[in-house]
């Protein structure tokens, strides 16, 4: 519990001061952009999000629990998922702009948007280093870096506002974010003595046939993630995509603190697994309570101030997302869940149950969408979204038998007592009682 406290609060603590500077800098930015072409690159993030996926092949899901499992062969196993993922980051680029052109043909501004804000996924597959620095419990190096780059990143930002450039400037932006992160943790990695980066063939086939369930699956999680948005801009219009994608900015406000405790649990529950299955359980249920009764904290806290948020963020043409934000903060207690959940997934080796699992709840999304978004816009995707997200990650879990034990690990963890009890004591016993 220590190691993993420590590595906890490192992350938390520097993305903490990055959020603030987030907060300042969106908030900037949409005002200075205005509803439209913020709308855009909503749009185009979206887009992004779609192929996302597809770039990682799937590694991101599996990288942690590989290393910690064969440390001998680190370097042989982040090299080749690093290669692999450069390879497929270019063909998804040019999906992408592809899909941009076809989509918004007489849309030139849409195109080129989508076009410059997607060298963010060449960079992003550099940046699968991080999951050995999380294996590791060295997720502080990282977190610095992360924290750096993003304060050289906002003071560009602050330049792009000062010298008022378009929209396109701040398409590509986020891509020297993700660029100065990705090269900086890869320079540590040798620092720290890390074994040398190589590529084995034969090792990403072995790789690949691990995590290639969670390509489609994490595809069924990004369309019923992003396809509001998708849908809203098609539908209705760039303003409406705008103050959706206010509101959802809004309600993931506070989401590193939640990825920043799943990934630190997330090398200590694999470790439990090795010892027991009543050590994994216990460590997965005090994950899962703390996780739960966190966002739902957050959610009370954003549904009863969602005005004076969006107000104070993005100012009074903001204000339709009021109501969304009211609705849409509620999904994220289910959907933190749903990433504890693929832990347990992980761990027991029913990796092929994914695709079900995220198929039903992107279906599901799409048809919710087509209902109620034309009925009451933007708060119909938001509504959309809650139960996409409660269907997917509860009730999906009953109707699919083979992971049905997990759901009796997240209700155990609805018990007050667990969270008390593991903020006050920590791992002191290896097993509940």
């Amino acid at each position: 519990m220590n190691r993993v406290a420590k590595n906890a609060t490192w992350i938390i603590a520097c993305r903490i001061v990055q959020a603030v500077f987030a907060l300042i800098i969106n908030m900037l930015t949409a005002r200075y952009l205005g509803p439209s072409n913020f709308g855009l690159i909503t749009y185009a993030s979206s887009l992004v999000a779609f192929v996302l996926p597809i770039m990682q092949l799937g590694f991101s899901n599996i990288l942690v629990q590989e290393i910690v499992n064969d440390p001998e062969h680190e370097g042989k196993i982040l090299g080749t998922s690093m290669f692999l993922s450069c390879c497929s980051s270019i063909c998804c680029m040019i999906g992408v702009t592809t899909f941009a052109y076809i989509a918004n043909h007489n849309e030139p501004a849409t195109i080129i948007v989508c076009f410059l804000y997607s060298f963010i996924l060449f960079f992003q597959a550099l940046d699968l280093m991080q999951y050995w620095f999380q294996a590791k419990f060295l997720s502080k190096y990282t977190s610095i870096v992360g924290l750096c780059a993003y304060v050289l990143v906002t003071a560009y930002k602050v330049y792009l506002l000062a010298t008022a450039k378009s929209v396109y400037w701040f398409a590509l932006s986020n891509a020297f974010d993700y660029a100065l992160i990705s090269i900086s943790i890869i320079v540590i990695y040798h620092k720290l003595g890390g074994q040398k980066l190589s590529f084995s063939l034969a090792l990403g086939k072995e790789m690949f046939s691990r995590s290639k369930h969670y390509i489609l699956s994490s595809m069924m999680v990004t369309i019923f993630a992003q396809t509001d948005k998708i849908m809203i801009k098609l539908m209705i219009g760039e303003a409406a995509t705008g103050y959706y994608g206010a509101a959802i900015a809004c309600a993931a406000m506070t989401s590193f603190v939640f990825a920043a405790i799943i990934d630190s649990f997330r090398p200590s529950i694999f470790e439990g697994m090795k010892i027991n299955n009543s050590v994994f359980e216990h460590r997965l249920t005090v994950l899962y309570s703390i996780i739960i009764y966190i966002s739902l904290a957050q959610s009370v806290f954003m549904t009863v101030l969602a005005k004076v948020i969006i107000h104070v963020l993005y100012g009074a043409a903001y204000s339709p997302a009021i109501g969304a934000l009211q609705i849409v903060v509620w999904y994220t207690t289910f959907s933190y869940i749903g990433s504890i959940r693929n832990i347990w997934i992980l761990a027991n080796n029913k990796q092929n149950y994914l695709w079900r699992i995220n198929l039903m709840g992107a279906v599901s999304n799409i048809i919710l969408n087509a209902i109620f978004i034309p009925i009451i816009g933007i708060y119909g995707a938001a509504f959309a979204s809650l139960i996409t997200q409660f269907f997917t990650n509860v009730i999906v879990g009953y109707i699919i038998k083979p992971i049905s034990p997990n759901n009796r690990i997240m209700i155990n963890g609805l018990n007050p007592r667990i969270i008390v009890r593991a903020l006050r004591n920590g791992f002191r016993r290896k097993t509940p009682e």
